[in-house]
């Protein structure tokens, strides 16, 4: 069905075709929750987890970008997702980039995105993460990111960190921290060991204050190539992390790089810059999984995402390290679902090889 649907969608520009599907999903959580339940219902116990002191029903989630101000919780439960992660939201209001910001590359099965995090604030996500809290029995977490004001740097954006987790940490079962964004005048981000450190710490101690349990997750950008060097400056962010005691990695955000392209290069050049994501980066999201199961000795779940569109790829990156998977491109290629394509591809592919929960997997091809 959705074949047909995304003949239509994709007539349409990459925003455009999102905003119209997020409408249908809207009126489809409200109208027909029982009709959904029908289409993409697949449960099995093999597939529960325990993690961050919740009940995950499975492992394949929604990644951050795709339901920025958590219009979408209950479809998105209701088409099968173990977990929802929001955002990326900033303590402020954005607009974001000037459109046209997001393209598709089909020959790449990616997309290209300079959303600029355009998101409706802190402020007004937060009944809508409240109510799911009290109504919603999954897991619904939340990305924050800085503001997008290339004027707010240095200790204000450390603040502007802290005033979006005062205002969701209560409400998300677990915070992850977008790290990777630049949108500063200097183009710094928070993925240099210094000034990661002084946002976690931060962070971690307004935690403290508030006397919050949630967990925190640090989400890293991709390495340039598959075969890739990590220096010891992604060593150092990792002892950072772990020094202040970091509950998990989400591995990775997009790419700004445009490596391992079948897209023409003229095609390229006119889309401009902005995030890639979807199966240009597969490989290389996997390997920074697996390095960072090694590098942690498997203590911290590892939530991966970046080019997973079936069940082949879901299981291989779960067996590289990752407890948790994330969907976003491949959500746009394959529509919802793809959720339970995974989940019943994961079963299959675990009693062919013997194993009753999807736990015993984690990781075996890093250790």
């Amino acid at each position: 069905m959705y074949s047909k649907l995304r003949s239509l969608l994709f007539a349409l520009d990459a925003e455009s075709a999102h905003f119209i599907g997020a409408g249908a999903a809207r009126f489809a959580q409200r109208a027909t929750p029982f009709m959904l339940d029908s289409m993409f219902e697949y449960a099995h116990p093999s597939l529960h987890q325990e993690l961050f002191g919740k009940t995950f029903s499975n492992p394949v989630g929604l990644a951050a970008g795709f339901d920025k101000n958590a219009r979408m919780i209950p479809f998105f439960k209701k088409a099968g997702c173990g977990f929802v992660e929001v955002g990326s939201v900033s303590a402020k209001k954005c607009k974001g980039n000037p459109r046209p910001r997001a393209f598709r590359l089909p020959d790449d099965q990616a997309l290209i995105n300079r959303m600029g995090l355009n998101n409706a604030g802190a402020k007004a996500i937060r009944p809508r993460l409240e109510k799911a809290a009290g109504q919603i029995a999954f897991p619904v977490a939340v990305n924050l990111a800085k503001t997008h004001d290339p004027k707010i740097e240095g200790k204000a954006a450390i603040e502007d960190f802290c005033e979006s987790f005062r205002i969701l940490a209560p409400w998300a079962d677990y915070v992850a921290l977008n790290i990777s964004c630049p949108n500063t005048a200097e183009g710094k981000t928070f993925e240099d060991p210094n000034s990661l450190d002084e946002l976690l710490s931060a962070i971690m101690t307004l935690r403290k204050e508030l006397a919050l349990e949630v967990p925190v997750v640090v989400k890293f950008s991709p390495p340039l190539a598959e075969s890739f060097i990590l220096d010891s400056l992604f060593d150092e962010l990792i002892l950072v992390c772990l020094g202040h005691g970091i509950h998990g990695f989400i591995a990775t955000n997009t790419a700004s790089d445009r490596n391992g392209l079948v897209t023409s290069k003229e095609r390229i050049s006119k889309i401009g810059n902005g995030g890639l994501s979807g199966q240009p980066i597969r490989a290389r999201a996997n390997g920074l999984v697996k390095y960072l199961f090694r590098k942690t000795s498997g203590k911290l779940p590892i939530i991966g995402v970046g080019g997973i569109a079936n069940a082949a790829q879901a299981y291989e990156r779960i067996k590289s390290g990752a407890s948790l998977i994330q969907l976003y491109t491949g959500l746009v290629y394959q529509g919802p679902g793809v959720i339970r394509d995974i989940k019943k591809g994961l079963v299959r592919l675990m009693e062919e090889e013997g194993h009753s929960s999807i736990t015993h997997i984690v990781g075996i091809e890093a250790k």
